[in-house]
C-alpha cells in the first residue's frame, strides 16, 4: 500500500501524479487538487476547471470580468 503525501492515508487505491517531472502520490482528487492546483490571486480558493493565467498569476474565471469592471471605474472616476 502507498500512503498519500498530504494527508498521510495508507490506501490500497492510491494514484500517482506526475507533475513538472516529479511524482506525487494521493489517495483522493481532493489531495491532489490541494496540493498541485494553482491558488488565485483574488480570493485564494483552489482554481480547478477553468481559470485564467495572466502574467503568471491565477484567477478564478469568474473574477476576471469583475476585475476588469472594477479597473474601467477606477479610470473613469476622477475620485480614485
Amino acid at each position: 500500500m502507498a500512503k498519500c503525501e498530504v494527508c498521510g492515508n495508507d490506501y490500497d487505491k492510491t494514484f500517482d501524479v506526475v507533475f513538472y517531472g516529479t511524482r506525487h502520490t494521493f489517495d483522493s482528487f481532493e489531495c491532489a487538487i490541494q496540493r498541485l492546483a494553482p491558488t488565485c490571486d483574488h480570493c485564494s480558493c483552489r482554481v480547478i476547471g477553468h481559470g485564467v493565467e495572466a502574467a503568471g498569476r491565477f484567477s478564478v474565471a469568474h473574477i476576471v470580468p469583475r476585475r476588469r469592471e472594477l479597473r474601467e471605474q477606477r479610470i473613469v472616476s476622477p475620485e480614485a
